[in-house]
């Protein structure tokens, strides 16, 4: 197979081939059509998640079709279209599984982190942890459903009924959550980089009813803030945004630090949460609740080996909506 690697930290990826992966019990192999391009991925490669399996393939938006099935795997039949995510594997005894909230499994191992992932034209997965995907969708829009809406809508699901909600930064989750949000009658407000005149017209072609940048405050007190950018200077902003009551929601793997602020901007009830990984149930809800609203994905289209320059144009904010590699 064809892959990507990811050697070292803060170096750039390689282009290998190997032998095809073999799957074990309970995997299936999948020959690999299109991989998302996430913020965490570039969170890998930059260094800021520091327990990687190295050498790692990155990549954990997959959409592709089961090619064979490993002893005991019987979910899905050769050529079925499935999706793995970034929650490749849990222990599935601890407390926090037994809870329903494998998301918090200290036991936990990820696709494109400590599981090799989809910067490649075959993948090996768990076949508890892959997902049938729902018809409308090409291999290419479907991808970014498989992190940037997984992630986005249980976000959402955070947010509470919040009727007023902020978004901090426009990407790839957050032009997939506002187009649910406007579709469950919710009010969206767009905080981006200043001057990004580009992110702000694009926020308000899918709904939102005000744009600005992050340091603005918005037109009306918000119910909830949703942060997408990993930038913890955001925090006391957003809580300046917010009525008493509101809830910031912390929708990123990672953060900068937050810096320190005056306790009146939380105080008032306010709340600040954090969203950590996603489980299979988000998975089998945002993936029914998509085709109703419908959520549609703005993709950008790359071949795998131009995985190096996809990862340096989301570092500089290049990419309107979501990155997309196909093998």
């Amino acid at each position: 197979m064809r892959a990507m690697v990811l050697r070292q930290a803060q170096t750039p990826l390689v282009a290998i081939e190997t032998a095809d992966p073999v799957p074990g019990p309970g995997q299936v192999l999948i020959a690999v059509s299109a991989c998302g391009v996430c913020r965490t991925d570039l969170h890998v490669v930059d260094g800021e998640l520091t327990s990687p399996k190295l050498p790692i393939v990155p990549g954990h938006e997959i959409v592709g079709r089961v090619l064979a099935s490993g002893p005991g795997a019987n979910r899905f039949a050769a050529g079925t279209r499935v999706g793995v995510p970034w929650l490749g594997w849990t222990c599935g005894s601890c407390e926090h599984c037994r809870a329903g909230r494998e998301n918090l499994c200290d036991e936990a191992r990820f696709t494109g982190y400590q599981i090799d992932g989809g910067y490649a034209d075959r993948v090996v997965a768990d076949e508890r942890y892959v997902f049938a995907l729902p018809e409308g969708y090409s291999d290419i829009e479907a991808a970014p459903l498989l992190c940037a809406g997984l992630i986005g809508y249980r976000a959402l699901v955070k947010a509470g009924d919040a009727r007023r909600l902020g978004i901090y930064g426009f990407g790839a989750a957050a032009h997939i959550v506002a187009q649910v949000a406007v579709w469950q009658n919710r009010e969206v407000y767009a905080f981006t980089r200043a001057g990004d005149a580009v992110a702000q017209a694009f926020a308000r072609e899918l709904g939102a009813v005000w744009t600005g940048a992050s340091e603005d405050m918005p037109p009306a007190p918000l119910d909830a803030a949703i942060l997408f950018a990993p930038a913890g200077q955001l925090v006391p902003l957003a809580l300046r945004a917010l009525r008493k009551g509101g809830r910031v929601v912390c929708a990123g793997i990672h953060m900068s630090d937050i810096p320190s602020f005056p306790y009146d901007i939380l105080w008032g009830e306010r709340e600040i949460v954090s969203v950590a990984n996603l489980t299979r149930g988000d998975a089998e809800a945002f993936l029914a609740l998509a085709p109703k609203v419908p959520v549609r994905t703005t993709v950008e289209r790359y071949a795998l080996g131009q995985a190096n320059d996809v990862l340096a144009r989301l570092r500089r904010g290049d990419v309107r909506g979501a990155a997309v590699l196909v093998p």
